[in-house]
């Protein structure tokens, strides 16, 4: 495994270097982790710029994303500043405009002209944007439209770029995403787990692959704070008091949510079993109507999206996190409930089993739902000090591996060159 420098406690704060942070959405509570690495780089002594290509639809979870919000500049709410940054570009440096405008168009493919036009436009105006702050790196969140906007700016502006892909998106679509070029240009790249990396080195040319770095996500640092080793046993639900688990996902396919109300039925059938699932998505009313016809309404809850302490709240009262996945970067999810002692059943695929192994939970093949169902049966079997054993192990590991301030000192090294 490559990783950008060793790891390292927060330094005292260096002379502020001003840098941008660009994502789709943001902030977002799903994307909690890009949030929880700019407060830990402004702790190191950057001044990070936030910008996002659009607001999330939903209300902040709380005061604290609330004020994110406030900090951040959406670059598709002011139609008319996206035009006359496009004006600007051209009359200013019209060869630089045209070549980019040519590689949106054609990297946007065909059919999708009015979504070139769109990137190139962000660019423009986020480019103006960077040049009136003096900032002189963007750093993209995800390999896709945010990494093509970085692209495209770095045309515009005087501006190194680079990204963190987290799979699977970019993974499952490398040549119409034009992933290649876009590591090809980067000034670095930043896969979350080995897994990614290796993907990123698989659509890129071997010259470009020192460039591939591997920099983890971390939880927000809530999750490892308030729970002592003393105090574990005395929370109400604590593992081996309970038969519920907790499942927090995006309802859509990737996640394999189908599979493990299957399993939970199989189960319920001849004990009792209860599952939380908290979060939204587009199949959420796939996901009602087999809750319905499987008869789980006493056993399985939707709770739609919800807060962070919310979510702590549910690990905290489950016997293990759950998470059936077909398609995944390295979930952050599985980090918030080790942080907070809690063992994970998750699927063997992507990053995942560079995380967890039975040392810290159950890991299950993939499209199994025998495994799952099996990992259910086993967790509930498990004596309370089984899974206390294997919450301090899971804690003790993201400890180790996804300290925010650890995660966070590693892109610095890989910053600080380019900002000097």
């Amino acid at each position: 495994m490559q990783w950008a420098g060793a790891s390292r406690r927060a330094s005292p704060p260096r002379a502020r270097a001003a840098i941008a942070y660009l994502s789709n959405v943001y902030p977002k509570i799903s994307h909690s982790f890009i949030q929880t690495e700019i407060a830990a780089l402004e702790r190191q002594g950057f001044a990070v710029h936030r910008f996002t290509v659009r607001r999330a639809g939903e209300a902040p979870a709380d005061a604290a994303e609330r004020a994110e919000a406030a900090r951040t500049t959406a670059l598709l709410e002011d139609r008319g500043a996206l035009a006359s940054a496009m004006l600007d570009r051209f009359a200013r440096h019209p060869r630089a405009a045209l070549r980019a405008l040519q590689l949106a168009w054609r990297t946007g493919g065909s059919g999708n002209r009015i979504r070139a036009l769109a990137y190139f436009a962000e660019a423009a105006l986020l480019a103006c944007r960077l040049e009136a702050a003096g900032v002189s790196h963007l750093h993209a969140h995800f390999g896709t439209n945010p990494a093509m906007v970085a692209r495209l700016v770095a045309r515009l502006a005087r501006v190194t770029y680079s990204f963190t892909a987290h799979g699977p998106d970019e993974f499952d679509a490398p040549r119409g995403l034009d992933l290649p070029g876009k590591i090809a240009e980067a000034a670095f790249v930043v896969g979350v787990s080995s897994f990614g990396r290796g993907q990123l080195m698989r659509w890129s040319h071997p010259d470009h692959w020192p460039r591939i770095h591997v920099v983890h996500c971390a939880p927000d640092p809530a999750f490892f704070a308030g729970l002592a080793a003393d105090d574990a046993a005395t929370i109400e639900g604590a593992p081996g008091d309970d038969t519920r688990f907790v499942c927090v996902a995006r309802l859509s396919a990737q996640k394999g949510l189908p599979l493990l109300l299957e399993a939970v039925a199989r189960v319920a059938a001849r004990r009792p079993i209860r599952l939380d699932l908290i979060g939204g998505g587009e199949d959420e009313a796939i996901i009602a109507a087999q809750i319905a016809r499987l008869g789980l309404g006493g056993a399985v809850t939707l709770h739609g999206w919800a807060s962070p302490e919310t979510i702590r709240d549910a690990l905290r009262s489950a016997r293990a996190l759950v998470l059936p996945s077909f398609a995944e970067g390295l979930p952050v999810v599985l980090m918030e409930a080790m942080a907070l002692r809690r063992p994970v059943i998750a699927t063997a695929i992507a990053g995942i089993p560079e995380l967890v192994d039975g040392e810290v939970g159950w890991l299950v093949p993939s499209g199994c739902v025998n495994a799952i169902e099996q990992a259910l049966d086993a967790a509930l079997d498990a004596w309370p000090e089984e899974l206390e054993q294997m919450g301090e192990r899971a804690r003790a590991r993201v400890l180790e591996r996804h300290d925010p301030e650890r995660c966070a000192a590693r892109m610095v090294d890989l910053l600080e060159p380019l900002v000097r």
